[in-house]
């Protein structure tokens, strides 16, 4: 009742050998999202400057709150933006981290002639992986990169029924959804853009032909067998 999967359904990567080597062209830097929560510290030779940005938890109308770190964090808003002290309103969705960082430092300079340094981080870098995988649900790093292959890694791998080749990867950009299926027993995808996950995508991993047909007979299809074979095992005894 079940049928024996070969290499070529189960094995990742399976075009790479051990004298296989190659460069990736892909490369990733987070781009700032609404609802990206944000850790940012101004920092200068002359510490005393920079009290007027590094506020604690509450301070007037600015909403900043406080993880477990101690480090103030805010909230890109609806709009893409975040209030910040002294600068009031900025626009950062849809900027890289590298492009915040530079626009932020731009804005603080007037204040802090000498040395200004912007320290940003993501600090709810989240993605989901569901389907046939050991651990589905929603997975937050502490990183702000993460790739596929690590994605599932989290997820506590794929199990002998998911399906390799055909792995769905949705992902929000612009207000639009976009949908890829990647290959993951060949190497090529490694230099697509869904190499890397960006903030709250979501990965599906597709139930293979044994686990569909499996699910018709029931999850009580063991016991039915056992059974079966009992009875028929008193059968022949029987009429023996």
């Amino acid at each position: 009742m079940q049928s024996c999967a070969s290499r070529k359904s189960v094995a990742y990567l399976q075009d790479i050998n051990s004298n296989t080597n190659s460069s990736t062209t892909a490369s990733y830097e987070p781009v700032l999202k609404n609802d990206d929560l944000l850790s940012i510290i101004v920092s200068a030779d002359d510490p005393e400057l920079t009290y007027m940005f590094n506020v604690p938890k509450v301070q007037g109308n600015y909403k900043v709150t406080e993880n477990q770190e101690g480090t103030k964090t805010y909230l890109i808003d609806s709009n893409g933006e975040i209030t910040y002290p002294v600068l009031g309103k900025i626009k950062l969705a849809g900027l890289t981290r590298t492009q915040a960082v530079a626009l932020l430092t731009d804005k603080v300079r007037p204040y802090i002639e000498k040395n200004p340094t912007v320290n940003l981080r993501i600090l709810n870098f989240k993605f989901s992986v569901l389907g046939e995988v050991k651990n589905p649900g929603s997975h937050t790093i502490p990183s702000e990169r993460v790739t596929l292959l690590e994605a599932l890694a989290n997820a506590g791998d794929l199990t002998i029924y998911g399906k390799r080749d055909n792995i769905l990867v949705i992902r929000e950009k612009d207000g639009n959804k976009i949908y890829n299926r990647i290959d993951i027993t060949k190497s090529d995808f490694i230099n697509s853009e869904f190499y890397y996950l960006t903030q709250n995508d979501v990965v599906v991993v597709e139930p293979n032909k044994t686990r569909v047909n499996a699910s018709a007979f029931g999850p009580n299809v063991t016991a039915i067998i056992s059974a079966t074979s009992v009875i028929i095992s008193l059968i022949v005894l029987l009429t023996r």
